[in-house]
């Protein structure tokens, strides 16, 4: 099942790649009309962006076969486009520059390539467009790693249709990452519809981490007695962990618990969730206690965490 199920989604990845390179045209033998491939394409664009360009430094950066680049590079030289040089601290570094017709190729590419996505995203409305940007993004975070430095987020109150994702997401992910069942998930909605239906919003809230226009996160506070809140249901998606939301949105929902008058603040988790137990030990939280229970397919160890927010 696991193999047919692979073999599918990698059909899907085909099909989509077909599909998306006939639409902007990199199938034609010259890319957008020109002379250029789609590599000389792209090497131009390296060359006319970058700050004394090498030619170890492109094929490093974009996977090229040397002997291939060293072709390309010729060809530019050859139809006066690009010049080589000595390097001024380095003689064996061969300086790269585009001459002032390399330059003016570089600007017809690039005008032409905007004005073919400009097209491509005027035949959406606003939604759509902000559609296909989250769903590029969130492509270029699951293939390219770890999340840009300087990836900018904002922690907000829940919208129509978050907290049903709220519930999803927390059912995919524990299952992927831990395999733990569907009662998991049965759990998180008792929690959530609970909220739903009587949740104070002077001493109860939930934050939603947002990137680019998607929900990536989420925490709930809410009241176990007058003196003591408790922490619930956090999470952050897989492509937007490393960029702090964990913590940050502890950090919000103790500041609310203090300035909604709770004396202390606790949560339950287990042991096996070492990543979020570092964001409770960073936010001061102290281990109360363990025990031991079989709970969504597992046998695990349940944790209970506490906060004290008396002033110090």
């Amino acid at each position: 099942m696991a193999a047919a199920g692979m073999e599918g989604q990698v059909a899907a990845v085909r099909r989509f790649n077909r599909f998306y390179t006939q639409r902007i045209g990199v199938l034609e033998e010259g890319l957008l009309n020109s002379a250029f491939s789609l590599t000389e394409a792209r090497v131009l664009y390296e060359l006319a962006n970058r700050e004394d360009p090498a030619a170890a430094d492109l094929c490093r950066d974009l996977g090229l076969d040397a002997g291939y680049l060293s072709r390309i590079l010729g060809r530019l030289v050859r139809h006066g486009l690009l010049t080589k040089s000595a390097g001024q601290t380095d003689g064996r570094r061969r300086r790269l520059a585009l001459t002032e017709a390399g330059r003016a190729a570089f600007a017809a590419l690039d005008g032409a390539s905007r004005g073919q996505v400009a097209v491509l995203l005027g035949g959406l409305s606003s939604a759509g467009r902000e559609r296909l940007l989250g769903a590029m993004a969130t492509v270029a975070k699951l293939l390219g790693g770890q999340p840009a430095p300087g990836v900018s987020y904002i922690l907000r109150p829940p919208r129509p249709g978050d907290l049903g994702r709220v519930i999803s997401r927390h059912g995919a992910l524990y299952a992927g990452e831990y395999g733990w069942d569907e009662s998991f998930e049965v759990l998180v909605a008792g929690i959530v519809t609970d909220f739903a239906k009587s949740h104070d919003p002077k001493r109860e809230r939930c934050w939603i981490a947002e990137v680019d226009g998607e929900a990536v996160g989420a925490v709930f506070l809410v009241r176990q007695s007058d003196e003591a809140a408790k922490l619930r249901l956090l999470y952050v998606e897989p492509e937007a962990r490393g960029l702090g939301i964990g913590a940050r949105l502890v950090e919000e929902a103790v500041r609310f618990a203090r300035q909604a008058g709770y004396a202390t603040v606790t949560l339950w988790t287990n042991d096996i969730l070492t990543a979020a137990r570092r964001i409770y030990e960073a936010a001061g939280f102290t281990l109360v206690r363990e025990e031991p229970h079989h709970s969504f397919g597992h046998d695990l160890v349940g944790q209970y965490w506490e906060l004290d927010l008396a002033p110090r």
